[in-house]
């Protein structure tokens, strides 16, 4: 992989990273918007990974440590610099970052409908866990 940085997200990344998951990332979250973002990093530094190539965004990934398990979200490729590593560089930093802290199993949101992710993540080494169902209530107004 040629010139790609990997480095933690801070506040003034806030705007790009939102405007390059329009592009990058599918599906929305709740939470993508930028205070959503801006708790994130705020109360997990680090958790928000960047890389980037020749000075431009080229891709992300949330890696979330809660003290019991390790997350990860929002692994985002654009799509100009896929299958050339981006994604392995950062999923291998998240991995880093949570043997680091303690975190023993990664787990991975994933849209059902995105197979493109799915061919990357089971690249990485990653697969499905049938037996369980992500259950979630919207909080607050």
């Amino acid at each position: 992989m040629i010139d790609l940085r990997i480095r933690a997200a801070g506040p003034e990344d806030l705007d790009t990273v939102l405007a390059f998951w329009k592009t990058a990332a599918e599906g929305t979250s709740i939470s993508d918007d930028r205070s959503g973002v801006e708790r994130l990093i705020t109360r997990d530094p680090g958790a928000l990974i960047l890389a980037e190539r020749d000075g431009g965004l080229a891709g992300t990934v949330i890696a979330g440590f809660d003290g019991w398990r390790c997350h990860l979200y929002r692994l985002a490729v654009h799509p100009r610099h896929r299958r050339q590593g981006v994604g392995a560089a950062l999923l291998a930093a998240a991995e880093e970052r949570f043997v680091a802290l303690g975190g023993r199993r990664g787990d991975a949101m994933v849209l059902t409908r995105n197979e493109t992710a799915h061919h990357a993540w089971r690249a990485a080494g990653y697969a499905p866990e049938e037996n369980w169902r992500r259950w979630v209530k919207p909080l607050g107004a």
